[in-house]
């Protein structure tokens, strides 16, 4: 929930200018993440609130991000609706396999796609600090590896699952 919270706050700071400032708020409310992952984990509190919210609440914050980002000039449209749709289609393939009793977890290319859009978030916040300083467009390679690990996690998902988006329905 933390995470969740945290959008409105690290949307207004950045959308008054500070850059560095919103650049730790996404980074503190994305390092939630982890953390809550470890305590549900270490102590059994597995739920199925946390089961639906975790993977909501990263996006959430990430495609908010993106969203701003877009309108600061900072990225491209084109790019974020690769994300967001994406992230639709899946969920929505989780949703109907779900339906049918089938649990689809989180692959090892979708958790690299998470994790490589938020360092493009951060470094798109920290306008390519430290990078900047020696010339290397890190924000910008990252940028286009989250857009690549978008396209390939979400087309493995559909392959992987390709006889529930292909199964008849009631």
């Amino acid at each position: 929930m933390l995470r969740i919270c945290a959008i409105p706050v690290f949307i207004v700071v950045l959308l008054m200018g500070h850059w560095y400032a919103s650049a730790v708020i996404f980074i503190l409310a994305s390092a939630t993440d982890a953390l809550d992952g470890h305590i549900a984990r270490s102590r059994n509190l597995v739920t199925n609130f946390g089961k639906l919210m975790d993977p909501l609440a990263d996006k959430m914050l990430v495609t908010s991000a993106f969203i701003i980002l877009v309108q600061t000039g900072d990225v491209a449209g084109w790019m974020v609706i690769i994300i967001i749709a994406r992230e639709l289609a899946i969920t929505g393939l989780r949703t109907v396999a779900a339906s049918e009793g089938v649990v689809i977890a989180a692959g090892k290319t979708g958790k690299i796609k998470t994790v490589c859009q938020m360092i493009a978030v951060i470094l798109l916040l920290l306008q390519n600090w430290p990078f900047a300083l020696i010339g290397i467009p890190m924000d910008q390679i990252m940028l286009w590896a989250a857009v690549v690990m978008t396209l390939v996690s979400g087309t493995e998902y559909i392959v992987k699952n390709w006889s529930i988006v292909t199964a008849k329905g009631i």
